[in-house]
Parts: structure tokens; sequence; C-alpha cells
């Protein structure tokens, strides 16, 4: 990776995607960079187009044209296994429904990315170790590490998948919808913790919502429709 200290973590450039077989669909992103360090909230309505602009930053998606560069690293220019080990060293993803492994204890649902990216796993001494810090800064107790994730609730399986997403310090955290099942005060305790983990390894966010409220904790709010050229509906 060959990122300067001022090149964006993130840089889209005249990207266009259209799902294969359907012409109903069509996502155009002209231009959009996010900086090192910058927290970003991309607010868009259900079906305009979120999760597809996530998927193909993460390179679970191919861009038909243009550029998505994550480090410094045009993702079309590598293959679908290249694509895999960047997202497992440079992203840490929270998604809407967390995706926890339910049956696996919370130690080894935060563990996890460690096995399949060895750069996050070397900055990361002790990993049981650091695991447990982690719950301990996002307020949940030592205790929950042996637990299986099936039996937690809904908040603490959300404060696991953040410290999951941490661990190993990916310098790129990606938000899908995280606090769209809590309540306002919830929402606010929740974001507190994860901008104070956040600031801790200086990672850059961004992050997906319908919820303009939240936007005053952000570096900056962007309104999907003003990147973005949808034609059609998407998921």
């Amino acid at each position: 990776m060959n990122l300067r200290r001022d090149d964006p973590i993130l840089n889209m450039s005249g990207v266009r995607f259209q799902w294969p077989g359907r012409t109903s669909f069509a996502l155009n992103v002209p231009a959009f960079c996010l900086q090192r360090g910058e927290t970003v909230l991309l607010l868009g309505e259900s079906g305009s187009g979120k999760s597809t602009l996530l998927s193909l930053i993460c390179g679970t998606l191919q861009t038909g044209t243009g550029t998505i560069a994550v480090s410094g690293t045009d993702l079309a220019a590598l293959s679908g296994a290249g694509r895999d080990r960047l997202r497992a060293e440079q992203i840490g993803v929270i998604f809407q429904q967390f995706n926890l492994l339910p049956f696996a204890t919370v130690s080894d649902n935060i563990l996890l990315p460690l096995r399949f990216a060895p750069n996050r796993r070397s900055r990361t001494k002790m990993p049981f170790e650091e695991a447990t810090r982690l719950c301990r800064s996002l307020g949940l107790p030592d205790d929950l590490l042996g637990q299986r994730a099936a039996s937690l609730s809904v908040g603490q399986q959300q404060r696991v998948a953040v410290a999951r997403a941490l661990i190993g310090q990916p310098p790129l955290m990606i938000a899908d919808e995280p606090t769209s099942s809590l309540d306002a005060g919830s929402q606010n305790a929740f974001l507190d913790l994860m901008f104070g983990q956040l600031g801790e390894i200086g990672a850059s966010l961004l992050m997906v919502s319908h919820d303009p409220r939240l936007g005053d904790r952000f570096d900056r709010v962007v309104e999907l429709s003003d990147i973005a050229m949808i034609e059609g509906r998407a998921a």
C-alpha cells in the first residue's frame, strides 16, 4: 500500500454499477472520497442504493466502470481473493443485523477477523486481552466473553459487533444502520462508545442511516442523492 498521509482512505471516481441481467437499477457515483480519520454519515431512504454502495466499497460487488480505491489500492485491479484479503485487512464492518456466529462465544466472534488478516493479527500482540479491553471500553462485562452470542441482548450484540470490527485497528470502518433498533438515548450512548474507540485508533468511519438526527455527531453529513445518481430502485 502506497497511501500518503494526505491521501483519502476511500476514493471513488466515475463509478457505475448495474445488476447483471437487470435494467431497472443502476448506481452512478461521479466522485466521493473519505479522508483518513474522518467520520461521515451517509443518509438515504430504503431502496436508495445505500447497501449496494457499501457492497461496492467492500468489494463484494464489482463496479462496471470507474475506480474504487481503498487505502490506495484500486479494487478493480484485484482478483476475488485479493478483494477478500484487502477487505479483511483494511475494513472493519458493522452489519445492520450484526451477523455474529450465534453458537460461538463472544471472544471467538471478536477474534474471528484476525484469522483472515495477518496484518491485523500482527498488530494484536495479545488477542484475548485486546478483546477483553475492547469489551470493557464498550461497556461489556468480562464474564460475557465466554457466553454464546445467541444469549446476548440486542444492545450487547451490537457492542460485540463493534469490538469485532475494531480489533486489529483497520483504518476504515463501515457501519450499516447500526443504531436502527435503538431509541434516541441508547443511540447516543452507543455512538459515544463507538466514537471513543475510533478516536483511539484514528480510523475513518462511513456510516449509512436514514436518520438525519444523528448528523451532529459526524464530521460531515452526505445525502446519497448528492453523490450518486440512481436509476430505478435498489436494496
